[in-house]
C-alpha cells in the first residue's frame, strides 16, 4: 500500500507543482509589454521565475534522487508555457515577438550540481542555487534580445487584457534600466539558495505526509 500511496503521490505531486509553477510564470515571458518599466519588470519576473523553477526542480529532483528530473521539469514547465502563448499568436500577435521564459539551461545546471556533488542536498542547495539564480535571467536576456522592433511591435498591438489607462503611451527609464540582467542575478544568487532549500524541504515535508 505504502508503495502505491508514494506512487501516486509523487505524479500528483509534480503534475500540480510544475502546473501552477507554469501558471505563475505564465506571463513573465512579457516584460516588453510593460514598455513603460521593460527593465523594471524583466528584474522581478527574473526572480519570480527563479523561485518557481528552483523550488519545483528541486523538489522533484531529490523527491526522485536521479539527475536529470529537474531538466525535465523545466522542460515541462516549457512546454506548458509554448501552449499557453500560442494564445497571443492566436490573437495575431508575430511569432517573433512572443517570449517564452527559458528555464532549461538553469535546471540542467541544477542536475548538474546534484551529480556533481554526489547527490548531496547540501551542494545542491547551495551550488545549484546560486547557479540557477544567476544563469536564468542572462538566458532570459539572450531570449528578450532576439525580439524584433520590440517597442514599435507593443505599440502595434496594444495588450488586450491591460485595461486602457495601463497602455504605454512612451517609453520611460524604468529605475532598474542600467543593468536589469546584473540586477536579477545578483537578487536570483542570494535568493535562489533559499528557493532550493525551500525545494528540499517539501520533499521532506511530503514523505512525512505519505508515512504518517
Amino acid at each position: 500500500l505504502m508503495v502505491w500511496l508514494r506512487r501516486c503521490t509523487h505524479y500528483l505531486f509534480i503534475v500540480v507543482v510544475a502546473v501552477n509553477s507554469t501558471l505563475l510564470t505564465i506571463n513573465a515571458g512579457d516584460y516588453i509589454f510593460y514598455t513603460d518599466w521593460a527593465w523594471t519588470s524583466f528584474t522581478v519576473f527574473s526572480i519570480s521565475q527563479t523561485l518557481m523553477l528552483a523550488v519545483g526542480a528541486t523538489y522533484y529532483l531529490t523527491f526522485t534522487g536521479v539527475p536529470g528530473t529537474a531538466t525535465y521539469y523545466g522542460l515541462i514547465m516549457t512546454v506548458y508555457t509554448w501552449v499557453a502563448k500560442g494564445a497571443w499568436f492566436a490573437l495575431g500577435y508575430p511569432y517573433d515577438f512572443i517570449v517564452t521564459p527559458i528555464w532549461l539551461p538553469s535546471a540542467m545546471l541544477l542536475d548538474l550540481a546534484y551529480w556533481a556533488t554526489k547527490k548531496s542536498k547540501h551542494s545542491l542547495i547551495l551550488f545549484g542555487g546560486v547557479l540557477v539564480g544567476m544563469s536564468l535571467p542572462l538566458f532570459n536576456m539572450v531570449n528578450l534580445i532576439t525580439v524584433a522592433d520590440p517597442l514599435e511591435t507593443a505599440f502595434k498591438y496594444p495588450r488586450p487584457t491591460l485595461p486602457p489607462y495601463m497602455t504605454p503611451i512612451e517609453p520611460q527609464v524604468g529605475k532598474f534600466y542600467n543593468s536589469p540582467v546584473a540586477l536579477g542575478a545578483g537578487a536570483g544568487a542570494v535568493l535562489s539558495v533559499t528557493f532550493t532549500a525551500l525545494g528540499c524541504k517539501l520533499n521532506t515535508w511530503t514523505y512525512r505526509w505519505m508515512a504518517a
